[in-house]
């Protein structure tokens, strides 16, 4: 079949489903260096993923994990946890997620509209604040 374009399927025969993606994404979150977030991160992310939040813009696996890797020092232990299925449609998913301190206190809501590339991996994030941390000025981030 020379000159054809292959079905979607068969293009993106390794591509994960968008709800186990979300599965990995939400792990990247909840994972240090040393528990395999590097691998993770090869498997969700694209290279030049984007990373757009009230804190700024972010660029490429490393510097995601960079952030979050910094919030824990700050902060101490943190778990990100979804707060309802995601929804997911034309290659976009609103995955709306909490993060809890180490003494499971509720310290941000969010919403984070992800957008895929043709083989599964996000491509970009926008994350909203729905609560903001108690303190939190967005004048501070640029």
């Amino acid at each position: 079949m020379s000159g054809t374009t292959a079905p979607a399927a068969e293009r993106n025969e390794g591509a994960a489903d968008a709800f186990e993606q979300l599965e990995r994404y939400t792990r990247f979150w909840n994972t240090g260096p040393e528990g395999g977030r590097h691998r993770l991160a090869s498997e969700v992310f694209t290279d030049t993923v984007e990373y757009r939040a009230a804190v700024g813009f972010l660029r490429g696996a490393a510097a995601l994990a960079d952030f979050r890797d910094q919030f824990v020092s700050h902060r101490g232990p943190a778990t990100v946890r979804r707060r309802e299925r995601p929804e997911v449609h034309h290659g976009r998913a609103r995955l709306r997620w909490e993060i809890l301190t180490g003494d499971g206190t509720s310290f941000a809501t969010g919403t984070d509209v992800i957008e895929f590339d043709e083989d599964g991996r996000i491509s970009a994030i926008t994350a909203f604040l729905d609560r903001a941390p108690e303190g939190f000025d967005p004048t501070a981030h640029h």
